[in-house]
């Protein structure tokens, strides 16, 4: 069945941590999105309905896996599970924040490869295909090779560029990645704003058994004095690497400095820690619905729904 304006239909359904984007997502392909009634019980467990006539047809479900990703994962497993079970044609797993993608390689004997792990259970439910934005991989590169299903990573970097170039207005910039990881992302901002981008070296050590880890930052030999300096990042969790970089370029005397990031985890005092280190701004996307969310993918996820075979 066709939109008779854009030629395109797509059920598009919201789990509970992204209904607002899942709405934008629908109206920028010219639909409503589909109805889902999720309720919680007194002792926690959750009810879950489908009110959509969905048996042969194509489904998209978007959920992104912020701050209660274990709740958000599950709750995506029990949504496409019976979605298959009413007959759908196919699944698309639109996960904007993907969860544990970070945990990719096991460094101490015993530890989980929850990347995998998260897959496994994605496919298992009945998911045929995968979209994810800025996806955090640290070894493995691509998002195709987490999942067996087709799977695809876009970026939210052009948009947030752009919206770096109309609004923020850097005045002779250099965009800085904060490590290597980021470079890629530093260097799409660098094109919307038509500036020169650098990228420092950053090199977390993590005792065995530990979750947090020490800090070390080497700034390399770009030139940042009178300059505006725009971060460019998949994520802002602690803030601990931006406000380090943001120190390290406010000594070789940088002017005004942002920070563009796809993922606004922001643990508590995040933003504090940033804009204590001289950050002026913080933009981010509403992958994570959050107060410096000004960017929304909706757009971007759309695109490839559209293009998705």
């Amino acid at each position: 069945m066709l939109n008779a304006r854009f030629g395109f239909l797509m059920i598009i359904l919201g789990g509970s941590a992204s209904t607002s984007l899942a709405e934008k997502v629908a109206k920028e392909l010219g639909q409503k999105p589909g109805n889902v009634e999720i309720k919680r019980f007194p002792d926690g467990e959750k009810y879950i309905r489908i009110h959509e006539d969905v048996k042969s047809k194509d489904v998209a479900i978007v959920q992104s896996l912020y701050r209660s990703p274990d709740e958000y994962i599950f709750e995506y497993l029990i949504m496409a599970d019976t979605l298959r079970d009413m007959g759908v044609s196919s699944i698309t797993g639109v996960i904007p924040y993907l969860a544990y993608a970070r945990q990719d390689s096991r460094f101490y004997p015993g530890e989980a490869l929850t990347s995998a792990s998260v897959a496994k259970l994605f496919e298992a439910a009945g998911t045929t295909s995968v979209l994810t934005v800025d996806c955090h991989l640290h070894r493995l590169g691509d998002v195709s090779k987490v999942f067996k299903v087709p799977a695809k990573n876009l970026s939210a970097m052009p948009s947030l560029g752009k919206y770096a170039r109309e609004t923020l207005r850097p005045r002779n910039p250099i965009v800085v990645a904060p490590d290597e990881e980021a470079e890629q992302w530093a260097g799409t901002v660098a094109k919307e704003l038509d500036a020169e981008h650098t990228h420092f070296t950053k090199r977390r050590i993590r005792e065995e058994g530990q979750t947090s880890s020490r800090l070390e930052l080497d700034t390399g030999n770009a030139e940042f004095k009178g300059r505006d300096v725009v971060f460019a990042d998949d994520i802002i969790s602690t803030g601990g690497t931006i406000a380090g970089a943001a120190r390290a370029c406010k000594k070789k005397g940088a002017k005004r400095m942002f920070v563009v990031c796809t993922h606004p985890v922001l643990a508590k005092g995040a933003i504090k820690l940033v804009k204590a280190a001289g950050v002026s701004r913080i933009i981010a996307t509403d992958t994570i619905p959050s107060p410096i969310s000004k960017v929304s993918v909706a757009p971007v996820l759309a695109a490839a729904l559209k293009n998705n075979p």
